[in-house]
Formats: C-alpha cells, sequence, structure tokens
C-alpha cells in the first residue's frame, strides 16, 4: 500500500486535522511521513539589504521561525505514536508548486492534506492550494475536510 506520504501544514485548524488523521493513517498502513511547511518570502524592490525595512526582515524570520515551530510539533506527535517523520520547510509564493515538489523529491506514494471547504465564489476566487496541488499532481492524494 502506501510506504511514504507528504503531510503538508500552514497551522490551519483543518491544516491539522490533516495532521492528526494522516499521521493516525501512516500509523495503520506502516507507512512514514515527511511533514512541509511552506512560508512565504518577503518582497521587496530594494537593490541592497540596507533598504529593506528592518520590520519586513523581522516577519520573514518570524515566517520561517513559525514553519519550523509547525514542524517540530508534527514530527513529536508523529513520534509520539511511533511513525517515522521527516521535516522539510519551504520559502516560496506557491505552497502548491513547493508540494509537489517535496512529494516528488522525496518519493512519497501519497499526499495527505486539508480543503478548507470553501464552496461557490469564494472558492473560485480564493482558490485553494489543496485544488492546485491536485490539478498539478500525478501522486495521489487523500483530502480531509
Amino acid at each position: 500500500m502506501y510506504k511514504h506520504i507528504l503531510i503538508p501544514t500552514d497551522g490551519s485548524e483543518t491544516a491539522q486535522l490533516a495532521v492528526d488523521q494522516g499521521i493516525d493513517f501512516a500509523k495503520e498502513v506502516g507507512a512514514r511521513i515527511t511533514a512541509l511547511s511552506v512560508y512565504p518570502p518577503y518582497d521587496y524592490l530594494a537593490l541592497t539589504d540596507e533598504l529593506v525595512p528592518e520590520s519586513e526582515i523581522e516577519n520573514a524570520e518570524k515566517a520561517k521561525e513559525y514553519a519550523l515551530k509547525l514542524l517540530a510539533s508534527v514530527a513529536a506527535l508523529a513520534s509520539a505514536k511511533g511513525v517515522i517523520c521527516q521535516t522539510v520547510v519551504a520559502e516560496s509564493e506557491h505552497p502548491s508548486d513547493e508540494i509537489i515538489k517535496a512529494a516528488n523529491e522525496h518519493d512519497c506514494d501519497l499526499i495527505a492534506m486539508s480543503s478548507h471547504g470553501r464552496r461557490g465564489l469564494s472558492g473560485l476566487f480564493i482558490g485553494s492550494e489543496t485544488q492546485k496541488v491536485m490539478t498539478h499532481t500525478t501522486i495521489p492524494m487523500l483530502v480531509f475536510r
């Protein structure tokens, strides 16, 4: 069956659902997991670091620290349940691209993630990282709601 499951998280309640259930599923099937958190880069048009507002640099550092904290939490939960877990952090404006990239690079045979359940116009205009991954990956997905 499945041997290596990618579980991305952004720290939201629905992502935590996928983390919890994804780890439980991994334990049931004897799979290991890779937990992924993608944080946004800071954008600036300055030509030198001296022109970048210090607050933007601090925000970027905090975003990375938050991603690492999320991953430490996932790793601890997996360890407590006896599931082997490695963690990956990535910086990108496009989380769906990083999810697909990580799944391929780490030879994952399943991607387990959450759906925020947006429907109608909000789902159309806001877009869904889960939907983007589903559209562009060839790896099977398990979607939690």
